[in-house]
């Protein structure tokens, strides 16, 4: 071998040499890391990680061994050209999202077991600066459920980094140093482990190190269920020891706790519950994995993970652990991490107040006190202090009585009992959403539209077969007689006007907010049946104009393709309708108004029909909203500026919206900071926005995020953003993610991801009575 570059060269800084033997506990293709001791009497660092007092595992900019920084010195501030023909430049974020970019060397690839589709390798930073890169591979990326595997794993690695990260007791956990999830093949890097794992220690412990790793290892848990997380991967190939400290492998089966268990592991390592998928993940459930580890490291053998091991009794040590309850099957049977930490004698650094006040803690106590308002001005005849029933609440006027005038809607009624669905009449008098003028139902009106866009009348008076009658008025349209001359002639779909109370919902922000993109994703998700574990069934108000809407906005979407901007009209008409039907009640009809921002900005005679929308969806962009540097860069490359003054849009329909008495909006509201992805790792979003949503309407859940989403925007917004809540009786608040990534091109790189997506929708109809057992939130009168 005579090429100097090659890398198999005695003189190639990857060749093997006799000061740099390869290490047997590792791939035999990576260089070895001076800090990675196989051996515990080699290890320098004897800092415990369960002890407070102990020095601390901080991460400084400069110190070459932590290359997580932009001030690190070999950082790249400048392009150049690679120094070697083996060399590349890689440029990334770091956990608190600051983009470095530095030159690179890698090693051999190889597939790290339990992580389907991802590949590893060794890799060096600029001088020397070695790390872990795991990365989705381009042919695995057609499964969307491996990006997401790896989004949550970079998703939970950030949330520990910046949680414990600079604490003395971080060091228990894998050290992120950066990710890039937009990268054609996306990775996420981790600094080496140290130590050996402990397959490899097994009957070779002293008590005290047990004993030591025990406590260490349930520290860790403690640590996890304080950020919401739960491990699932703790066993003795993925815990490293060191000869003072544990150390667990990367995140990558992490799940939050609380969302339902997906099956995962294998015994006896994973409990009953998890390896099954039964139940909802619990923090317990890494305490299993720790009992059967202090098992195993005692016995010198696996149990067989069903329960409490047979021979459990014969091993004093364990004994106080098998009567905690740690052994138990199910996970509510267990201890929790802090209970456990006390029986082990292990100082819980939780304990001790760590950390710095949350400065959101203020602008939670401001929403309290601004609901407390809201209801004051909406029922003057209450006692403010006094704890609103969920029940009696009082009848929503009617949109008839809002927009001519009628209706007490100040006056409480009485609760009564739903009455039993009846059959409908032959013809209803309906609002006509665009021109806000009564219609009755004649079937001289019926008509057709054919694929020019032509009026065809329909006549069904020859028909004598009521299933095709049926099947042919699913399909019409009813003209509105109220067209005046100049005025666009428009229709509505005859179940519109055939069935319950119609609902109309209107979205509002200004251009490029993404409002289009979010009602497809909404829509999408309810197509996939979205809505049914909350007791909903929909089916579209006109097939023929739904399918249109699935084809050109739902599925070019869910292909990734970025969806057009919304031309402004000059007559307002509803982008798709639904038929939501709950249980066995009447359906009601559900109408989606998306008109351009420039549109609902203009005080103009498009805007109209706003007057007597029935609910309000208003969508907010952090891009424009909120203070944070992290988004300047992409500030510039979408040419958006940010607002202090709010959106236009929201100002402009708030102004032209009529007021009940006390100033405010009736129409209930939901706010919904669209594009929460590129905010998803601030620990308040990340609660959120990486959380399923539950399978039932929990009012206590929607007021929690509300509390939070209102704190996150008065603290890094400003007022002005904060409108709709303000002006709003009844008005939620949301972390949702239309396309879950940034477009590049008219293509989401890595498909479009919604999250969260139904979380608003599902607020307003709870709060406009068409959710199953939802009650309004805050007890608002109107």
């Amino acid at each position: 071998m005579t090429d100097p570059n090659h890398p198999n060269h005695r003189n190639h800084p990857n060749h093997w040499n006799d000061s740099n033997p390869p290490n047997p506990l590792r791939d035999a293709n990576y260089p070895r890391d001076p800090r990675d001791s196989t051996d515990p009497r080699d290890s320098t660092d004897s800092t415990d990680p369960t002890d407070p007092t102990d020095p601390t595992d901080k991460v400084h900019p400069g110190d070459a061994n932590h290359p997580i920084g932009p001030d690190h010195p070999d950082h790249l501030r400048e392009p150049t050209p690679p120094t070697h023909p083996y060399y590349q430049e890689l440029e990334f974020l770091t956990h608190r999202e600051d983009p470095v970019r530095f030159t690179v060397r890698y090693g051999e690839d190889h597939r790290p077991p339990g992580r389907p589709g991802i590949l590893a390798r060794r890799a060096t930073l600029g001088r020397g600066l070695p790390v872990l890169q795991y990365r989705l591979t381009t042919s695995e990326q057609g499964d969307p459920d491996a990006y997401g595997l790896l989004e949550r794993e970079v998703e939970a690695a950030v949330a520990l980094e910046r949680r414990y990260g600079g604490a003395r007791f971080g060091a228990v956990f894998a050290r992120i140093v950066g990710f890039d999830l937009t990268a054609a093949e996306p990775f996420v890097l981790y600094r080496p482990p140290t130590g050996r794992p402990l397959s490899e220690w097994a009957g070779r412990l002293g008590v005290e190190d047990q004993e030591r790793i025990a406590g260490q290892l349930t520290m860790a848990v403690r640590l996890l269920g304080e950020a919401s997380l739960v491990h699932r991967a703790i066993a003795p190939d993925t815990v490293r020891w060191d000869g003072a400290r544990v150390r667990l492998c990367e995140p990558y089966a992490a799940q939050r706790a609380g969302e339902a268990r997906e099956p995962f592991g294998g015994a006896p390592w994973a409990s009953p519950e998890q390896r099954a998928g039964r139940g909802a993940a619990d923090p317990r459930d890494d305490l299993w994995s720790v009992a059967e580890l202090a098992y195993y490291l005692l016995a010198g053998r696996p149990d067989r993970g069903e329960g409490p091991p047979a021979d459990l009794a014969d091993y004093r040590r364990l004994a106080a652990l098998g009567q905690s309850g740690l052994f138990a099957a199910r996970a509510a049977d267990r201890p929790h991490p802090a209970e456990l930490m006390r029986l082990l004698h292990v100082p819980d650094p939780l304990a001790t107040g760590l950390g710095a006040a949350d400065p959101l803690d203020r602008w939670r106590t401001e929403y309290d006190r601004q609901i407390a308002r809201k209801r004051a001005a909406t029922a003057p005849h209450r006692d403010p202090e006094e704890t609103p029933p969920p029940f009696p609440r009082q009848g929503r006027p009617s949109l008839r009585d809002r927009i001519f005038g009628g209706g007490d809607t100040s006056r409480p009624v009485e609760p009564v009992a739903p009455p039993e669905p009846a059959p409908l009449p032959a013809s209803r008098s309906r609002m006509c959403p665009h021109c806000l003028l009564p219609v009755e139902y004649d079937e001289r009106l019926l008509v057709t539209i054919d694929a020019m866009g032509n009026r065809i009348r329909l006549d069904l008076s020859a028909e004598r077969r009521p299933g095709h009658v049926a099947d042919a008025l699913r399909k019409a349209y009813h003209l509105c007689p109220h067209t005046a001359d100049g005025d666009e002639q428009h229709e509505l779909p005859v179940p519109y006007l055939t069935n319950g109370e119609p609902l109309s919902i209107a979205l509002v922000g200004s251009s490029s907010v993404g409002k289009t993109h979010l009602l497809a994703a909404m829509l999408g998700e309810v197509e996939l049946g979205g809505l049914e574990p909350y007791g909903l069934k929909c089916r579209p108000l006109n097939p023929e104009a739904h399918r249109t809407f699935v084809r050109e906005r739902v599925q070019r979407l869910r292909e990734g393709r970025q969806l057009g901007r919304t031309g402004q009209q000059t007559f307002a008409r509803f982008a798709d309708g639904l038929l939501v039907q709950a249980g066995g009640a009447t359906p009601r009809p559900v109408v989606f108004f998306d008109l351009a921002g420039e549109d609902l900005a203009q005080d103009g005679e498009v805007g109209r029909f706003l007057m007597g929308v029935d609910a309000f969806l208003f969508v907010l962009d952090p891009l424009r909203a909120l203070r944070l540097p992290g988004l300047d860069p992409v500030r510039e490359q979408s040419g958006l500026r940010r607002r202090d003054l709010g959106d236009e849009a929201f100002t402009t329909v708030l102004n032209r919206i009529p007021r009940q008495a006390g100033g405010l909006v009736a129409a209930p509201a939901a706010l919904a900071v669209n594009k929460s992805d590129l905010v998803r790792f601030e620990p308040v979003v990340e609660r959120w926005l990486g959380r399923a949503l539950p399978g039932r309407h929990d009012p206590a859940a929607v007021r929690e995020e509300s509390r939070d989403a209102y704190a996150f925007l008065a603290h890094h917004a400003g007022a002005a953003w904060l409108k709709p809540f303000d002006d709003c009786a009844d008005c939620t608040l949301h972390f949702v993610a239309a396309t879950g990534g940034q477009a590049r091109g008219d293509r989401f790189p890595h498909g479009a991801r919604p999250r969260r997506v139904l979380a608003p929708l599902l607020s307003l109809f709870a709060l406009c009575g068409l959710l199953p057992g939802a009650e309004p939130m805050e007890g608002i009168v109107r």
